[in-house]
């Protein structure tokens, strides 16, 4: 029922809407562990992917519903019996489990996405919420791309669902077209004039085309949603969704104003923050609110001076509020593991004594290049998408030839598959060179779509973090490594993003 305590939800769907980013496919691995650090934080429910999509995507929320401790687990499904009877199968060992199914609702999608007429989406809808009922007594329910549906049949609709049996009914603004204002007009009518809509949980799912998701959310709220469906960073199809960081810290910071509270362990923020940047390959941009590398700095004279005097005077939260340290420790090749481990932990990683050991060595391979290691540079490092033990392409040796005299070339040895390849090629500079290596070793039809560099920190001996994007066949998939050397960080960012390309041929979707 529409909850009458001011306590909101928190719908994680990182791990479906997220995953659909291009290029930010998870490992099964990694979304194994971003479920329980999603659990661990508090989430209320995990949408833990879409079981009919693969046989990946099966596996994981199979395992997902297994391991989970605290947070409801659920699947999505289309307005599909078949959908729904696979939702089911994979969430069958949940101790609590949700099935989200939806339809298209507005006039758009009705006539050009699915071909039907208003009163036969009415029929899937009570035929597919009544489905999903006889499963679980949690269902949810969407209007897929709500806020442009007329309110009439939108009524009618969710009247419908809540008859089939729906106990949420989540507003999606599929496409980022609304504004606050809607946002909170839109749930207050259907609260008023839908019989029933006292019973079941309003939900917000706001897209960010427009740069108003989490503003979009939070005026939902305030007009009666107590669920918000949300990511970690903000991840997601085209612009993204509503980030959870923001929608959390804004009810924390402003509860003047947004009296309302979650479960959420906000400590734990930074941490699963730079998980997930780190696991899709996605940088979190400089800028970005709450979780961003600036959101505590501070560089102008003024600023500064009021820091110095009072921290409130320029920010209106704390670095240690999500989990973010305030020591600048500086690390060398002098360390040992357990000031690594302390170090790491303060940074938001908190790793099993396996994954100190592989972290530990290349730590000390970089201390060895560098004289002082920074906190940016344990970041970098734990973002290293290189040094997974399943990679089927890995890079042994690296040597480039470059200069005023063309043409350069880089001789490289790749290990595929066990067995070690060398070549030796020419290039435009020796990115190029290398990349042509790479190609050569491993033939693919991939298009570079991104190649971007940037120094972690100042200095000649900073570290470089590379990413790149790889396009093939509608496969989009992004790799990332940092090295001290930019070169080598670009064989292992490029090798990187095969080895996920790998993965989603294997998964066999785009």
């Amino acid at each position: 029922m529409t909850n009458p305590s001011d306590h909101v939800l928190i719908f994680d769907t990182t791990l479906r809407d997220g995953e659909q980013s291009p290029g930010a496919t998870m490992t099964h691995e990694e979304k194994l562990e971003i479920a329980e650090m999603l659990d661990d934080m508090g989430v209320d429910i995990i949408e833990a992917g879409f079981p009919v999509a693969s046989e990946g995507d099966f596996a994981a929320v199979s395992e997902i519903a297994a391991r989970s401790k605290n947070s409801v687990i659920c699947g999505l499904a289309r307005a599909a019996l078949g959908d729904i009877d696979r939702a089911a199968e994979a969430l069958r060992q949940a101790k609590r489990a949700r099935i989200h199914t939806f339809i298209s609702t507005s006039p758009l999608h009705m006539k050009y996405k699915l071909q039907m007429e208003p009163e036969a989406v009415l029929e899937a809808i009570e035929q597919s919420v009544s489905h999903a009922r006889g499963y679980t007594d949690d269902v949810q329910w969407s209007p897929e791309d709500g806020t442009r549906t007329e309110h009439d049949f939108l009524c009618r609709a969710v009247e419908t669902a809540i008859k089939a049996g729906a106990t949420t009914i989540n507003i999606p603004d599929t496409v980022g077209y609304t504004v606050p204002n809607e946002s909170a007009d839109l749930i207050a009518m259907l609260l008023e004039r839908v019989p029933g809509a006292d019973t079941i949980t309003f939900a917000t799912h706001c897209h960010n085309d427009l740069g108003m998701a989490t503003a979009n959310a939070l005026a939902a709220v305030a007009a009666g949603a107590r669920q918000i469906e949300c990511t970690i960073n903000g991840l997601g199809e085209r612009a993204g969704n509503a980030a959870l960081e923001e929608v959390v810290m804004a009810m924390r910071v402003r509860h003047d104003v947004l009296p309302y509270d979650t479960g959420i362990d906000a400590t734990k923020i930074i941490g699963i923050s730079r998980k997930v940047s780190q696991a899709t390959g996605f940088p979190v941009q400089y800028n970005k609110a709450i979780v961003g590398k600036n959101a505590f700095a501070h560089e102008s004279g003024i600023h500064q001076d009021g820091m110095l005097k009072h921290a409130g005077t320029y920010e209106i939260m704390r670095p240690e509020d999500i989990g973010l340290s305030q020591t600048n420790l500086v690390m060398g090749k002098h360390s040992g593991r357990a000031a690594l481990k302390s170090k790491l932990r303060e940074l938001g990683y908190d790793l099993a004594d396996n994954q100190l050991r592989d972290v530990f060595v290349r730590f000390k391979e970089l201390a060895d290049r560098k004289k002082e290691v920074f906190d940016e540079d344990l970041i970098a490092l734990m973002s290293d998408g290189t040094d997974t033990a399943n990679d089927r392409i890995r890079v042994r040796f690296l040597r480039v030839i470059c200069g005023t005299e063309a043409p350069q070339s880089a001789d490289l040895t790749l290990t595929i598959d066990g067995e070690d390849h060398q070549v030796t090629a020419t290039g435009d500079g020796p990115v190029d060179a290398t990349f042509n290596a790479i190609k050569a070793l491993f033939a693919h039809k991939a298009r570079l779509q991104l190649y971007q560099v940037h120094a972690v920190t100042e200095g000649t001996d900073a570290q470089a973090t590379v990413s790149v994007r790889l396009e093939e066949d509608g496969k989009i998939v992004t790799g990332q490594s940092a090295d001290t050397d930019t070169v080598v960080a670009s064989a292992k960012a490029y090798v990187n993003a095969l080895n996920n390309l790998l993965v989603r041929r294997e998964k066999g979707r785009p």
